[in-house]
Parts: structure tokens; C-alpha cells; sequence
């Protein structure tokens, strides 16, 4: 098997919409801007996302847009709008994009700590 270096891929998220930023993100950790992608084998690059603060919403995402946590417990479902996550933590909202649009299998937490947010 050939060795393989990761690259580090940085992008300025100044004005991205989160959706389309994301994508781009996405396909840079799972190495499908390669040549040699091959699904079973994790051969993505280090991601570096700088100036999340400084993201672009279009329409009303930030009030109707909203997250679900379920505890397990009765009456425990938790909501919390966009606008809310995005206040305490800008870069929260780019790693639940990300993470949701990545596959759901054993390469994903791999992909996910080479995901730095700046």
C-alpha cells in the first residue's frame, strides 16, 4: 500500500452560507477531491475553517431553523433555535452541518477531529 500525506486545507468562511460551506468541508475530509477516493479508506486532509464569526445566513434560519435533543427521560425534549447555538458558539453550527452530512459509519470521528474551527 502507497503512503499518502494529509494536506491542510484552510477556508475562510467570511460570507459562506453554512450549507455550502459545509459541502465544501465535507469533501475535502473525506478526501473526494482526490483522484484516488476509495469509499472504505480514510485519505482526507486536515480542514481549517477560519473567521467562522463572520458566517452568512440567508432568510430567517437563525429564528426558525432549530436543533432537537432527546435525553431519553419523559418531557425531556430539548429545543434550541439556530440563533441560540450561534450566539454562545459560532462554530457549533458548522460542526452539526458537517457532521450530518458525513457518512455514519466508523470513519466519521475520525474525519470530525480533523476539523479545526478558528
Amino acid at each position: 500500500m502507497t503512503q499518502f500525506l494529509r494536506q491542510r486545507q484552510v477556508f475562510d468562511a467570511t460570507n459562506q452560507a453554512v450549507g455550502r460551506l459545509a459541502t465544501r468541508v465535507v469533501l475535502a475530509l473525506r478526501g473526494k477531491d482526490k483522484a484516488d477516493f476509495l469509499p472504505h479508506l480514510d485519505r482526507g486532509d486536515i480542514v481549517e475553517v477560519t473567521n467562522i464569526d463572520k458566517l452568512k445566513f440567508t432568510g430567517k434560519k437563525l429564528e426558525k431553523s432549530v436543533y432537537h435533543h432527546y435525553s431519553g427521560y419523559p418531557h425531556g425534549l430539548k429545543t434550541k433555535t439556530v440563533g441560540e447555538v450561534y450566539a454562545k458558539n459560532p462554530g457549533e453550527v458548522l460542526r452539526r452541518a458537517v457532521r450530518e452530512m458525513l457518512p455514519d459509519n466508523r470513519l466519521r470521528q475520525g474525519m470530525m477531529k480533523r476539523l479545526i474551527i478558528k
